[in-house]
């Protein structure tokens, strides 16, 4: 008997093959099926962002999100939620969103250091 697989053996090792190519083509589908649906979560926000915000009320919360990125997200995400409810009546300007911003934002410590 030689070292060589028969055709049976062969033939089982491809079907082995088979199977798992294919369980790894279904488990990439899921993700990309999951970032889909992120993406296009992510572009629903962003439309009704345009829809509810001014260009100048936009352009603060751009500019919130360059520095502050996760605070940024919790803000979209409570101008999403109020959009949706309802509880926004025209849309939001660059004086309601800066209230807005210090509404959302944690309590921040001052420090006044003294010289003598």
């Amino acid at each position: 008997m030689s070292g060589e697989p028969t055709d049976e053996e062969l033939e089982e090792l491809r079907k082995k093959k088979m199977e798992q190519l294919q369980e790894r083509q279904q488990g990439g589908g899921d993700g990309e099926a999951r970032e889909a649906q992120r993406q296009q979560a992510e572009a629903q926000k962003k439309a009704l962002l345009r829809k509810t915000l001014t260009d100048g009320a936009r352009q603060r919360l751009n500019s919130v999100k360059m520095s502050k990125p996760e605070f940024a997200e919790q803000v979209e995400q409570q101008v999403v939620a109020l959009a949706r409810s309802g509880r926004v009546q025209g849309k939001i300007d660059e004086d309601q969103m800066k209230s807005l911003l210090q509404e959302l934002q944690p309590d921040k410590q001052d420090f006044n250091i003294k010289r003598r």
